[in-house]
């Protein structure tokens, strides 16, 4: 849904709810956000778009915990806090974290004075970042190319970055995730209201017209 509806309110499970725009608008606020934002995308999907439940799903619950309970009675409850523990601070106040925000939040403010024929029309809203940090995060910084080209694989992400470079080379991008993380927390301007939101577009998964 995310790749289909990119900032479609009700669909684009990635985009930020009211809520959490107006609650979190503050330093302490995006604080707790940057801190717990693995919970976030975990639950959020739940609260604006569910998916119908299917056998497959039930499928992958099974699957789950069986591998759980395997787990648990081979290797012990260590292994299952080991796992717990560092899902959570990767997607927390760690640098791989910081493109989570990267990807979609719009850093650069447009006024009236500083728009032009150019820049008016449209508004970045899918930044890349090239830094060494893409060789622990299967090259998801590359985020423009993955958007523009979502089914091919992490792997030939650079090599279609040197094919199409003249496209992106001058597209804003970020060169640090961890300055990233400390502008969206200090920042005034910029916090989680700052996506580009569409009122419609995209496509709800599973409407499709049977022929």
């Amino acid at each position: 849904m995310h790749h289909k509806s990119l900032g479609v309110d009700g669909l684009d499970t990635d985009l930020p709810t009211s809520l959490e725009a107006f609650f979190l608008d503050s330093l302490l606020g995006k604080a707790f956000f940057c801190t717990f934002q693995i919970l976030f995308y975990a639950i959020r999907p739940m609260m604006v778009y569910r998916l119908p439940l299917t056998s497959l799903h039930l499928f992958n619950v099974v699957a789950q915990l069986a591998f759980d309970a395997l787990l648990m009675h081979y290797i012990g409850a260590s292994a299952m806090a080991y796992l717990i523990t560092s899902s959570f601070f990767a997607g927390s106040l760690h640098p791989c974290a910081g493109h989570f925000i990267a990807e979609h939040y719009v850093f650069g403010q447009q006024t009236p004075s500083t728009r032009t024929i150019s820049n008016e029309l449209l508004v970045p809203e899918t930044y890349s970042y090239y830094g060494p940090l893409n060789l622990l995060t299967y090259n998801v910084g590359m985020h423009n190319e993955h958007h523009d080209f979502p089914a091919i694989p992490w792997s030939r992400l650079p090599l279609l970055h040197e094919m199409a470079k003249d496209f992106y080379i001058d597209l804003p991008h970020h060169t640090s995730w961890v300055r990233v993380i400390w502008q969206f927390i200090l920042d005034r301007e910029v916090g989680l209201w700052c996506r580009v939101k569409r009122e419609t577009g995209g496509k709800r998964a599973g409407c499709g017209k049977s022929r």
